[in-house]
């Protein structure tokens, strides 16, 4: 019997020790979940759950990038639903300016709202954007919604206009000032800004307006007339229409006299119709400018390449080419159904059609886009939820398996602190040996 050293006590000690270590350890798995919490507890386990973890994490963004795509398909084919309804509404009045009835006053009412339709169809164009990306302007040299107007620029030139009408190469824009007109008498030899004009008229009458001259032509919107002071009584007024009726019946075709602004601005649009988009007219001090609007150049579609999957390569892929549907895209720039007879609005039904067709092109790829997506989407959710099974056996707790262990190793536990105490206790025999 030894005293200095109590080696059951000893080996309790160590047992307990490992007991309690092994509790801990369980304890840690049943309170987080996990059987792996560092490497040490599987370091082969451990590399293998993160490389999941990776694809897990990489295919859901996935997922989520593949259903922003479906959002911006959305988008576009809902600007182009609208589209298609203004060329249906275009074509619809291209037949009708197109039948032998029509009056050619009937035909400038039709034009004036074709005008406005093809205006809109190019601001649908340039104004529609999902998440700041612009989806229908195309791409100019690898940027995206990056408009020029080089046509118009060369039109303008062309036309010998370029200095009256110099667009903007950023903004495709050009203003000039209109001239305001002091009264003048209307008669033979009468002056009108910088013309004559040449045929007699019978009444005397001042005309008031403004003029503004554009290459050859001056524009003249007549605003008001009255009867020259002195002049014998039995001279009358002329009504402002029959100021512009006399003004235009002059015969002279560099001339031309309108009693409204809009009237006014419209013929100037017709007249390069090809390449200016709208014609506004606002107030800067006391001047009233012309606002000229030009039609963009044709871009190359945009390219929105969609990333759908976890890694870098190119499989991980899906291009979306979106051509540029403006009014010049479309071909529909300049579409004129005006005209004493119909053989411009007859020509003007195959344009619409041409631009109907790319349209309904264009939405056909869009729709076809989107329905690949939705499988990309429903087959990467699967692989997520496949994955996520997978990695969770690596690194999930087994919550039953490891109550069992916990409540092995607390019986263990407490038997190895009563072996302890017991084992502590056996040394007092040796005092039985002293008495």
């Amino acid at each position: 019997m030894v005293v200095q050293h109590n080696l059951t006590a000893m080996n309790s000690n160590r047992m307990l020790g490992i007991t309690t270590g092994a509790q801990a350890k369980a304890t840690e798995k049943l309170s987080s979940g996990y059987k792996i919490n560092r490497a040490a507890d599987d370091a082969a386990g451990l590399a293998i759950s993160e490389k999941m973890r990776k694809q897990i994490r990489g295919l859901t963004q996935a997922s989520a990038n593949a259903q922003d795509g479906i959002s911006a398909v959305q988008t576009a084919e809902g600007a182009l639903t609208e589209v298609h309804d203004m060329l249906q509404r275009m074509n619809e009045l291209a037949v009708k300016a197109a039948n032998g009835t029509m009056s050619e006053s009937d035909r400038a009412a039709i034009q004036s709202e074709v005008d406005q339709l093809v205006t809109e169809i190019d601001r649908v164009s340039n104004t529609t954007k999902f998440n700041e990306t612009y989806l229908l302007k195309g791409s100019n040299g690898g940027t995206a919604g990056k408009l020029t107007y080089k046509l118009a620029t060369a039109a303008m030139n062309s036309a010998g206009v370029a200095s009256d009408i110099n667009f903007d190469a950023k903004t495709g824009t050009a203003s000039k000032a209109m001239t305001s007109m002091a009264p003048v008498a209307l008669g033979a030899g009468a002056q009108l800004g910088d013309q004559t004009i040449s045929s007699a008229i019978s009444t005397v009458t001042n005309v008031a307006g403004k003029t503004i001259t554009i290459g050859q032509t001056t524009y003249v919107f007549v605003s008001n007339t009255t009867k020259v002071d002195g002049a014998p009584a039995s001279l009358s007024k002329l009504s402002v229409n029959a100021a512009v009726k006399e003004i235009n019946d002059a015969g002279n075709d560099n001339l031309k006299a309108f009693s409204s602004m809009d009237a006014m601005m419209a013929e100037i649009k017709h007249k390069y119709g090809e390449d200016i988009k709208t014609v506004t007219s606002y107030t800067e001090g006391s001047s009233v400018k012309l606002k000229f609007e030009a039609f963009a150049d044709v871009n190359d579609a945009i390219d929105l390449s969609l990333h759908v999957g976890a890694d870098s390569s190119d499989d991980n892929k899906i291009a979306m080419n979106i051509a540029q549907m403006s009014a010049r895209g479309l071909g529909v720039n300049g579409l004129d159904l005006s005209g004493d007879n119909d053989k411009k609005a007859t020509a003007a039904i195959d344009v619409i059609a041409d631009a109907l067709q790319k349209v309904s092109d264009q939405r056909a790829t869009l729709g076809a886009i989107q329905n690949r997506l939705e499988h990309t989407i429903a087959n990467l959710d699967n692989v997520v939820e496949n994955t996520t099974a997978a990695e969770s056996q690596i690194r999930d707790t087994d919550m039953a398996t490891q109550m069992v262990t916990y409540s092995n190793n607390q019986i263990l536990a407490q038997a190895g602190q009563a072996m302890l105490a017991q084992s502590n206790q056996s040394n007092q025999g040796v005092l039985s040996l002293l008495g």
